[in-house]
């Protein structure tokens, strides 16, 4: 094992000659490790090994003050400057509700944390699978006494290099669509109350979340192509109007809410670059868009939902808005004119 932690730890010393600008989530990829695997290879030196309950770590987090979060999957980074605020948990399931950084948690999937002291100082979270769910990083007006006050207490008492990762269990298969009751799943689609139904009615009906827009009833779920995505980005720029945009690991959803502004394209990337908010998206990983309305006690509440070539879900985008009140209408005419 110790050879091939040596070895893992060189090749990847190596690599980052040679692939300076390569992230290291690439990296892992392309060196067949995981990206907690790599960032073990630096134990006792940049990267302390962190352990104990990541949900009392994390109700210490507010004392690190403006900090930048970022969340991400396969094709989209989310990043977003704020204060940690109003932490709390429910079992495994944890809520952050500051008014910059707004977070969905699932503890079922943090397995890993260290603490990375390299260009700047982290916090990063993974998963079984050694993927990341959720990373911290602090900034020049960051409190580091709290910092380092939190490493020391959840300092893991065995700082090995070993990471041992598992596979994460596969979703079950879609079911093909004429095992599906689509009568009774269109009508309950059409007296949904509230936008968190929604779940609720895929499990009821074992709908896949994808394949629940193709069987959805009329005029409430259609395809849009990637350039009219990017054109409700801009339009939602061009008109100053808030927006949502959720975006999930395994184990967190991370929320903007606010205006978009700075909207620059590079290669395959089409990114958001405001100040406090940062958005990556990979618009060749972007297999098929939908506009999708959902009816609720506050009148119809409308996304733009993105999916990958595997069906999973890249990111969603609202109009901003709060259970008991409308959605916007600058929203519904800027995807009304798609």
């Amino acid at each position: 094992m110790e050879a091939t932690l040596v070895s893992l730890k060189e090749r990847y010393e190596q690599f980052k000659i040679e692939n300076p600008k390569v992230r290291i989530r690439d990296a892992a990829q392309q060196l067949g490790s995981s990206e907690a695997g790599l960032l073990a290879t630096s134990i006792g030196d940049t990267v302390t090994k962190l352990s104990g309950d990541f949900k009392e770590l994390l109700k210490e987090v507010p004392k690190l003050g403006y900090v930048m979060a970022l969340t991400r999957n396969d094709s989209c980074v989310h990043e977003r400057k704020g204060e940690y605020k109003a932490v709390s948990f429910n079992g495994h399931v944890g809520l952050v509700l500051g008014e910059d950084i707004d977070l969905r948690l699932f503890m079922m999937h943090w397995k890993y944390g260290f603490a990375v002291n390299d260009k700047n100082k982290s916090l990063q979270f993974f998963g079984a699978d050694g993927e990341a769910v959720h990373k911290i990083f602090l900034q020049e007006s960051s409190n580091e006494e709290a910092y380092h006050e939190i490493v020391n207490q959840f300092k893991d008492e065995l700082q090995d290099t070993e990471i041992v990762t598992e596979a994460v269990a596969k979703l079950p298969e879609e079911l093909p669509d004429n095992e599906i009751d689509v009568e009774n799943f269109r009508a309950e689609w059409l007296g949904l109350q509230d936008t968190h139904d929604f779940f609720p009615l895929l499990r009821k009906f074992n709908v896949a979340r994808e394949q629940s827009l193709r069987l959805a009833p009329e005029g409430y779920a259609y395809k849009i192509s990637v350039e009219q995505v990017k054109k409700a980005f801009q339009q939602a720029s061009d008109t100053q109007l808030p927006i949502m945009v959720f975006v999930s690991s395994r184990g967190c959803i991370q929320i903007h809410t606010g205006e978009v502004n700075k909207l620059v394209e590079m290669g395959p990337w089409y990114n958001v670059l405001d100040p406090k908010f940062n958005l990556h998206l990979r618009e060749d990983h972007i297999a098929n868009a939908w506009v999708v309305k959902k009816p609720t006690a506050d009148g119809i509440v409308t996304s733009i939902e993105l999916f990958d070539e595997k069906k999973q879900q890249i990111a969603l985008i609202f109009g901003k808005r709060k259970p008991g009140a409308p959605e916007l209408e600058g929203w519904r005419e800027i995807v009304g004119n798609l």
